[in-house]
């Protein structure tokens, strides 16, 4: 296995491999006075959030950016040469090669003993299947990113656990999971009039693992044009995989829309999306609704959908608890999709650390016709602005779940059926549009011999509300919510519904916009993204 030695790194140093400050360090062999830590890479973001943005040293070679999609997947990392394969840790470091998109160089670095050993690259650590190999590449060329593996689901067996590539996007999985969802450590104008702007990792630090080392220490130092920021993730491999993040973020001009811990995934076909399927496959996503905890503690359920047209959903709020893109249909069934599993993918559940403020949770839903694009977008946008030039700190945890029963003790929304338009007794200049909403688990299926005790809570911001019925669901164990919702034509309004028995709450809170096109009275429509 190919491991450099430090002897190696240090000729490598003096002969122009550079660490991401710009500049040549050579490391000394002995201890340094202080080990490297999260501090340096606040400090390095300072620095570099002071100067302009410099775009030309974010570049690689013709040879590498004119890969195609299939050449630059006959690229892969030689597993035989992982990093601490040889050290008694359970985790195993494989960094990705340049090219194609993947054309932001980023200095990894392995600290060992407190020292931050940058990795030379080699094409001696890749297989380059029908891709003629590179020749002439330096050192200091860097890599795209990296994955970590780990005895996630077996302990004999090795399996990616996190990785970075792309921009600032991360993915995480729990035992059992496939990949789906992304992460990102900071999004910039999305959904805004602007185009958006996307953040790119520099440099990246790994703390190197001992025999006995549980969590992985990640640091990152983010550039862009209107930012610079330092990011510290600690990983912790398990049934729910967790990753704890500080992000110190430094703008170089005022930031009035930017997502702090965004989420991105994919939604093109739920339930009752006849029109939207594509082939055999019932349901077609990475996500199928947007959960959040408030600050006041009320548990609320958003569907996904995929749009006819853009769509942002705000939701104000003061030191939010949680929300996140969950993946709650866990039934193959559901999916029938034998490569993509659409049934192991992870949900992602973010948890704030410390007072976020006033701000909002922002949902983008945007218009997909296949589902190799990432369509929606979930993220918490503060209410005032960041100041340029002034470092601002967000921590949070985010986990990768396969349920969220244990988030809270009430019932959960199963399915959102959009249902159909109601024809009969429409009033002119009106539409009238059915939705049904099924809820499973918390205490419901105590009331199922007194069903005269439970009560649909339902509220409208416009239009009313023309009928509602509750039934149980024998077949869930649960409830069963329809109602009717009426709207004059060119109007939209946010419905909401959930359970109780006399004062005591009993379901999360389920909520969508609507709306009825201009005109179209007799077929009001959902007014999707």
């Amino acid at each position: 296995m190919y491991v450099p030695s430090r002897r190696a790194v240090l000729a490598l140093l003096s002969s122009g491999c550079l660490l991401a400050n710009g500049s040549a360090q050579a490391q000394s062999s002995a201890a340094p006075a202080k080990a490297f830590s999260y501090s340096d890479v606040v400090e390095r973001a300072t620095e570099l959030a002071k100067r302009p943005f410099d775009a030309e040293s974010a570049k690689i070679p013709d040879e590498l950016s004119k890969l195609t999609y299939d050449s630059y997947r006959e690229i892969r990392f030689r597993r035989d040469k992982a990093f601490w394969r040889d050290g008694g840790s359970d985790f195993r470091l494989l960094p990705f090669h340049l090219g194609f998109l993947h054309d932001k160089p980023v200095q990894v670095h392995i600290i060992s003993h407190g020292a931050a050993i940058p990795l030379p690259f080699t094409t001696n650590l890749f297989e380059y299947g029908k891709v003629s190999v590179p020749k002439g590449l330096s050192p200091a060329l860097g890599f795209a990113g990296f994955a970590v593996t780990t005895n996630l689901n077996n302990p004999k067996v090795q399996d990616e656990v996190i990785s970075f590539l792309g921009a600032s996007y991360f993915r995480l999985i729990g035992r059992g999971h496939r990949y789906g969802l992304s992460a990102r450590s900071l999004a910039l104008d999305v959904g805004g009039k602007q185009p958006e702007e996307f953040p790119f990792m520099r440099a990246l630090w790994v703390e190197e693992p001992s025999h006995d080392t549980t969590e992985l220490v990640i640091y990152a130092l983010l550039d862009s044009p209107s930012v610079a920021g330092a990011y510290r993730y600690v990983v912790s491999p398990g049934r729910d995989t967790y990753v704890d993040v500080t992000a110190t973020i430094i703008p170089r001009k005022e930031l009035e829309r930017v997502g702090i811990a965004p989420l991105t995934s994919m939604f093109q076909a739920g339930e009752g999306d006849v029109g939207q399927r594509t082939d055999f496959r019932p349901e077609i996503h990475d996500s199928d609704g947007l959960m959040m905890q408030s600050g006041s503690g009320e548990w609320i359920w958003r569907p996904v959908r995929n749009p006819k047209a853009l769509r942002i959903s705000s939701f104000g709020d003061r030191n939010p608890r949680g929300f996140g893109l969950l993946q709650r249909d866990r039934d193959f069934g559901s999916y029938q999709d034998l490569e993509a599993r659409y049934d192991a993918r992870p949900g992602y559940w973010v948890q704030p650390k410390g007072d976020w403020g006033e701000g909002r949770i922002d949902l983008i839903e945007i218009p997909t016709v296949n589902e190799a694009f990432d369509n929606i977008v979930a993220c918490w946008s503060p209410k005032t602005p960041l100041p340029s030039g002034q470092a601002t700190e967000f921590s949070y945890r985010i986990s990768a779940l396969s349920t969220s029963w244990h988030l809270h003790p009430y019932a959960q929304v199963q399915q959102t059926f959009g249902g159909s338009d109601i024809e009969d007794g429409v009033v002119e200049g009106m539409g009238t549009k059915r939705f049904i909403v099924d809820f499973a688990g918390g205490d419901l299926a105590y009331y199922h011999s007194e069903p005269d005790r439970l009560e649909l809570v339902t509220t409208t911001t416009g239009g009313t509300i023309a009928a509602k019925i509750l039934m149980f669901n024998a077949p869930l164990n649960g409830v069963r919510a329809i109602v009717d919702a009426t709207l004059p034509d060119g109007q939209s309004a946010e419905l909401r519904m959930f359970l109780r028995a006399r004062n005591r709450t009993l379901s999360e809170t389920w909520t969508a916009t609507w709306s009825v096109p201009p005109g179209d009275s007799n077929r009001p429509q959902p007014s999707r993204k």
